[in-house]
């Protein structure tokens, strides 16, 4: 552990109550972090000062209420045709004037965004431990998921916690020279978001939804990438399309990202479309809910690749590659390894030999078992006590 490390973890837990503040600005890193922070306002020991920074701002009001969660403040960094660059550097200057108001003894990030780096760097340049919940993902590639990819090993570089889904996660972050004692394996936390909100009865809405498709075979689509966007997603769109208007037995369901590009190339492909539903962003519950109901996922969603195990439904990647080798491993998640150019052969193979999606049930969850954010928690716990019974 270096000497940074080291001053951090003594920061981290000087005091009787901990102020462990934590930061998201997009919808998966609500979900994610939404089972931690209510778990942490259960225990005295912490205060919690929960921040958005607004990066997804129309994305986080309903999951937010789907968990009962207010954030303490929100930084509003969210501004038309923003940018990576433009969302770390007005993260970080707003998260800079929070962190000296509020002198949290941690703050907690997630996953891999523009919001999760800058949280990570404004604490490390004042000297602020870090925890990362999600760490140790990789897919070897800087450009595969992009900006992601290089996103969380910087994350990994100024974290002083690091809170893996798995033992693969583990490895990859002791590769990299990370010190065992800095590593906890957790499981991922949306496993336990996946259970708060299946508490939950869906909407009229998705009703509707599954009213007018029964008996169909129900695609499930997401596609929203920043890589994903113009030639790939064009293509990929166009031989959905038209392997839904081969096979009148089979309906797509499409959420459209807000995103006014992955918008606009949805509409002008698969609008108007017989079977083919494109529909507004759902509400949490509701969303889980249509996946339960799905004959099969298509994503460029890292987000649903770790719900699959969760809700027991098959998933077509619609990457190269994936940081969630653990979903490939166990069956439930295939790759779309030769791309675009590929695309057409794979959908067919999938559909006339349909013994992968018939083999794909509910399984021993390869993500945990529903109890992370109480595992994060404990840990937490732990630092904070034993420290500040040395000092």
């Amino acid at each position: 552990m270096s000497e940074n490390d080291n001053n951090n973890t003594e920061s981290a837990a000087s005091k009787a109550a901990a102020k462990i503040l934590v930061l998201f600005g997009t919808r998966p890193e609500a979900i994610k972090l939404a089972p931690v922070i209510l778990e942490l306002k259960d225990v005295p020991l912490f205060e919690t000062v929960v921040v958005s920074s607004g990066q997804h701002k129309e994305f986080l009001r309903p999951p937010l209420k789907v968990f009962g969660i207010v954030p303490d403040h929100e930084l509003d960094v969210m501004t038309e045709d923003q940018t990576p660059n433009s969302v770390l550097a007005d993260t970080v200057k707003a998260l800079d004037k929070l962190l000296e108001k509020e002198a949290p003894d941690l703050i907690l990030v997630q996953g891999a965004t523009a919001t999760a780096l800058a949280g990570a760097l404004a604490g490390f340049n004042r000297d602020i431990a870090v925890g990362h919940v999600e760490a140790g993902l990789r897919t070897g590639d800087l450009r595969c998921p992009f900006p992601e990819e290089m996103n969380r090993r910087l994350i990994t570089q100024a974290a002083t916690f690091h809170f893996a889904p798995t033992a693969e996660n583990r490895q990859n972050l002791l590769k990299e020279g990370i010190s065992d004692k800095q590593i906890f394996v957790t499981g991922n936390t949306v496993v336990d978001a996946i259970a708060f909100a299946r508490k939950q009865k869906p909407s009229g809405q998705v009703e509707k939804v599954l009213a007018m498709t029964e008996g169909q075979k129900r695609i499930v689509l997401t596609m929203h990438r920043r890589e994903s966007f113009r030639k790939r997603m064009n293509e990929y769109l166009t031989e959905i399309g038209e392997f839904v208007d081969r096979h009148p037995e089979v309906t797509l369901i499409f959420p459209v990202h807000l995103n006014p590009v992955a918008r606009k190339i949805a509409t002008d492909i698969l609008a108007e479309r017989d079977r083919i539903l494109l529909l507004e962003p759902l509400h949490y519950p509701d969303f889980l809910f249509l996946l339960e109901n799905s004959w099969l996922i298509m994503t460029d969603s890292a987000g649903i690749i770790d719900e699959a195990p969760s809700i027991g439904r098959p998933v077509l990647v619609l990457q190269p590659k994936t940081e969630r080798v653990e979903a490939v491993m166990c069956g439930i998640a295939r790759l779309s390894e030769g791309g675009p150019d590929s695309f057409k052969e794979v959908l067919e193979h999938t559909y006339l030999a349909d013994t992968w999606i018939n083999s794909v049930k509910p399984m021993q969850n390869p993500f945990g078992s529903g109890d992370s954010a109480e595992k994060i928690v404990e840990v937490l716990k732990g630092i904070c006590t034993s420290t500040a019974s040395a000092v």
